[in-house]
C-alpha cells in the first residue's frame, strides 16, 4: 500500500522549510522527481523565469504559502509520472544512515574537513560550501538501499558532504555516485589507510572534493560532526 499524498508532501515541504536554502531545497526535490521547470511553473500559473529566481536565491526566500503550493504541484505532476514520490516516502531500511544534519549557514568544507581530520585526495575545499552532512554505513549504503532510497542520504540540499564508513578501498562509494543523478559537493570516506586511485580518478571526473578522514571510530566522527554543527548554530544565536 503506497503512501497518503499527505505523508509526502509534509516530508518535502519540511525538508524545504528547514533547509538554510530553501530555494537550493525546492530545486533538489524538483530534480529528484525528474520533472522539468517549465511544466511545473506552468502548473504554478507562474513563468519559468520567475520559478528559476526562486530556486537560485535571486528572489528573497518564498514565503511557506509558496512552498506549499509549489510540492502540491511536484506531487501531483509526479502522480501522473512514476510516482517516485511515494517509493521516496515509503523508505526501508533506515540503518545505512547513520546520522544527518543541516548547518544553519554555508560551511566552508575547509573546517569540516579538519573537524574530521582529513587528507584531501581530490578536489579543491577552499572553492566549496557545504549546507549539511550525511553519515552512512557504505556497506549497507550500496547493498541494502534501493536506487530511490540512495536520494534520501542527500536530505535538504545536495550541497552537503557524504561520509562514507567501514570502506574497503572507496571505490563502491565513488562508482555509486559516478552512476546517480544526484551529486553531493563532497566525499569523505572512513575506514582504510589509503584509497583506491580509481576512487581519487572517478571523484576528479565528477569534481569533487575526495577526503579521507583519520578519526578512529564511528561514533568519534559522527560526534565531531556533530559538535561542527551545534558550534555553528550558536555563532548564528550570538548577537
Amino acid at each position: 500500500m503506497e503512501p497518503p499524498a499527505s505523508d509526502a508532501l509534509a516530508r518535502i515541504a519540511g525538508d524545504v522549510v528547514a533547509s538554510p536554502d530553501a530555494g537550493r531545497a525546492m530545486r533538489a526535490w524538483r530534480d529528484r522527481l525528474g520533472i522539468k521547470q517549465v511544466a511545473l511553473a506552468r502548473a504554478l500559473g507562474i513563468s519559468a523565469s520567475v520559478l528559476s529566481d526562486y530556486e537560485s536565491g535571486r528572489r528573497p526566500s518564498p514565503g511557506v504559502q509558496f512552498v506549499k503550493k509549489y510540492v502540491e504541484a511536484l506531487v501531483r505532476l509526479d502522480e501522473g509520472k512514476e510516482r517516485v514520490v511515494s517509493k521516496l516516502v515509503s523508505s526501508g531500511d533506515d540503518q545505512a544512515i547513520l546520522s544527518i544534519g543541516e548547518f544553519p549557514a554555508p560551511l566552508e568544507a575547509s573546517k569540516l574537513l579538519r573537524a574530521l581530520d582529513a587528507t584531501v585526495l581530490a578536489g579543491d575545499p577552499d572553492e566549496v560550501k557545504l549546507y549539511g552532512y550525511t553519515v552512512v554505513d557504505s556497506i549497507k549504503t550500496i547493498y541494502a538501499l534501493s536506487g530511490y532510497d540512495f536520494y534520501r542520504i542527500f536530505g535538504a540540499t545536495t550541497e552537503r558532504a557524504l561520509v562514507f564508513t567501514k570502506v574497503g578501498m572507496g571505490r563502491s562509494p565513488l562508482v555509486a555516485i559516478r552512476v546517480s543523478q544526484l551529486k553531493p559537493r563532497m566525499v569523505v570516506i572512513h575506514g582504510p589507510r589509503e584509497v583506491d586511485p580509481l576512487a581519487v580518478e572517478l571523484a576528479r571526473k565528477e569534481q569533487l572534493v575526495l577526503a579521507l578522514s583519520g578519526i578512529p571510530t564511528d561514533e568519534a566522527l559522527i560526534s565531531s560532526l556533530r559538535e561542527v554543527q551545534e558550534k555553528e548554530a550558536e555563532a548564528r544565536r550570538a548577537p
